[in-house]
């Protein structure tokens, strides 16, 4: 009589168990890791989305808030938004500080990437510009040209040729809430932050969010714009649990975020110049958020 085989209760083949280990332990390192500061890899690949062209919070950023102005970014992350407002909006220096070591490692990879590239295509710029000198073989056009380039330099005093983004940006790692916040600069003209008080209220407690807010105004001109991005208060339940400081501060928390602007305009000193939420339209589900937000003037 022939002998019938049970599948089930053949074993699994060698190369099946290593690739069920395989993955089960990703998944336990996965469960371990964990952002409770907001310090996400890959922040803006989510936050952005795969269908936007750029970050949203750039249709409701003015360049007179930047341009040729000395600027600050509290949360930076790897940097890509403290990059592109240089880029766009031509800062006179912009210093993006941030609580991860590996964030800011990030975001001076980033620098470099996009400074090499950006060098690249002004080679390329100039390149085509000198050929079509030769070809008018027209001195005032050079001499024209020249001087273009001197009126467009971001207003620092070296020549247009010398500036670049290693000149504009700079990045450092920075417990902000708690330090002496150390820099070239004494004072700033414009200071972003961006989907940060989330964290530090849930890692500072209400203190902590004084403590920032406080900060800035001291850190900023007279006539300076703090741009504030608050997270909604549903953000901040669905994070809650992340450690046991954050469950411990959240339970205590009295500030919530739509008393922001009535704190820092009557008890800080800030008055509103725009509240920008209903410039910023609706996204598409799963491109990124849409957000208040706040600008203040010191």
């Amino acid at each position: 009589m022939a002998r019938t085989i049970n599948d089930s209760a053949t074993p699994p083949s060698p190369r099946n168990k290593e690739a069920d280990e395989s993955s089960a332990a990703g998944k336990k390192r996965k469960r371990k890791e964990v952002f409770p500061y907001g310090n996400y890899r890959a922040y803006y690949g989510y936050r952005v989305g795969k269908d936007a062209e750029e970050d949203l919070r750039f249709k409701v950023l003015k360049e007179e808030w930047f341009k040729g102005k000395d600027c600050l970014d509290i949360g930076c992350n790897s940097g890509i938004m403290t990059i592109s407002i240089a880029q766009k909006f031509h800062c006179k220096t912009i210093l993006g500080v941030d609580i991860d070591h590996e964030r800011i490692k990030d975001a001076q990879w980033n620098l470099q990437k996009i400074s090499k590239i950006e060098k690249i295509r002004k080679c390329s710029k100039n390149a085509v510009s000198t050929d079509a000198m030769h070809a008018l073989n027209g001195l005032e056009c050079a001499r024209s040209l020249s001087q273009n380039k001197e009126r467009n330099a971001y207003e620092t005093g070296h020549p247009a040729q010398q500036r670049s983004l290693l000149d504009v940006v700079s990045f450092q790692h920075e417990n902000f809430v708690e330090s002496q916040h150390e820099s070239p600069i004494d004072h700033y003209d414009t200071i972003i932050c961006l989907s940060v008080t989330k964290w530090v209220q849930l890692n500072w407690g209400d203190n902590g969010l004084i403590k920032l807010f406080t900060k800035i105004w001291r850190l900023l001109h007279p006539g300076g714009i703090l741009i504030l991005e608050p997270q909604p208060w549903k953000s901040y339940c669905n994070n809650r649990l992340v450690t046991e400081t954050t469950a411990a501060n959240f339970r205590s928390i009295m500030f919530y975020p739509r008393y922001f602007q009535e704190i820092l305009i009557d008890k800080i000193g800030f008055r509103a110049i725009e509240n920008a939420a209903s410039s910023v339209g609706n996204t598409k589900p799963g491109s990124g958020f849409n957000r208040p937000v706040l600008v203040l003037r010191k």
